[in-house]
């Protein structure tokens, strides 16, 4: 696995690591935060997806918009990311956080970026190492912070090419769980359904027994897909579709970005179409 690698291989490079830990829960914001003060992996620094990985919600943009990039910068300078160093994420969501910040960092052109697989249950349950101790900011190095601005889209860049999703020269795909994106249940947003031209591919799928599904499955997973084609991938908000811009990339995809503002964003514009399947 490129991106992906186990809590014995992070234990091993402990000290060689910057570790950020992104445990948040959506409906207790302030909880991950505060498990991450009872215990945490060793010199492992906190970054919070409300306060530091998003920015302030407005009427268009979704309910996790894209956070300011310079003060994501500051942020992660000070806390000792440089361009030679590799950084580890972990959570306790399955990777949903982690890979949220996973990605960031490859928008701001970081190219060492790991997310451990099993995430602080499976450090815990191999019983290594925990602290209370907050480490001090890391030694600051030289972090070439460079924009990849191709790897996000907006709302128009999808709306204008919804006929290539819908003939298959593109593809968008749709990380939701399968009742939201029939748009038979929507316990988050106002209104229920999908983007026309968008398959379903739950974000969830791309793991099992708690761990991601091995480079062989994850291929098999996305085997209905030609890889040399464009992938916009989106969810709820922009935090889950990152894992499954994970997956594609362990995949073998390499031309992969992201709806940053997703569902919540599309249906703030009244205007835009929207499908439902009837089971």
């Amino acid at each position: 696995m490129k991106h992906i690698v186990s809590a014995k291989w992070v234990k091993e490079q402990l000290d060689e690591l910057t570790i950020i830990d992104c445990r948040f829960h959506l409906h207790v914001p302030d909880k991950g935060f505060e498990e991450y003060k009872e215990h945490h992996i060793p010199g492992a620094h906190y970054m919070d997806l409300n306060k530091d990985l998003s920015s302030a919600v407005e009427t268009h943009g979704g309910r996790h918009p894209l956070p300011d990039f310079q003060e994501l910068f500051q942020k992660l300078e000070g806390i000792g990311v440089h361009d030679d160093g590799r950084v580890l994420l972990y959570d306790d969501q399955n990777g949903a956080m982690a890979s949220r910040l996973w990605f960031l960092l490859q928008v701001m052109g970081h190219k060492h970026v790991l997310v451990m697989d099993g995430g602080y249950q499976k450090w815990l349950k191999e019983g290594y190492p925990v602290t209370a101790d907050v480490p001090e900011k890391g030694k600051k190095g030289n972090f070439s912070f460079k924009l990849e601005k191709d790897l996000v889209v907006d709302m128009e860049d999808v709306k204008s090419h919804l006929s290539a999703f819908n003939n298959g020269d593109a593809y968008l795909l749709d990380a939701r769980e399968p009742n939201r994106y029939k748009g038979l249940e929507e316990p988050i947003d106002k209104i229920a359904g999908h983007i026309p031209g968008a398959l379903n591919f739950f974000w969830m799928d791309s793991f099992e027994n708690g761990k991601w599904k091995q480079k062989e499955a994850l291929v098999e997973r996305f085997s209905s897909l030609d890889s040399s084609k464009e992938a916009v991938v989106y969810c709820g908000s922009g935090v889950t579709a990152c894992p499954t811009i994970l997956a594609l990339k362990e995949a073998g995809f390499d031309n992969v970005k992201l709806y940053a503002g997703s569902w919540s964003d599309w249906i703030s514009y009244t205007a835009n179409p929207i499908s439902k399947i009837k089971n």
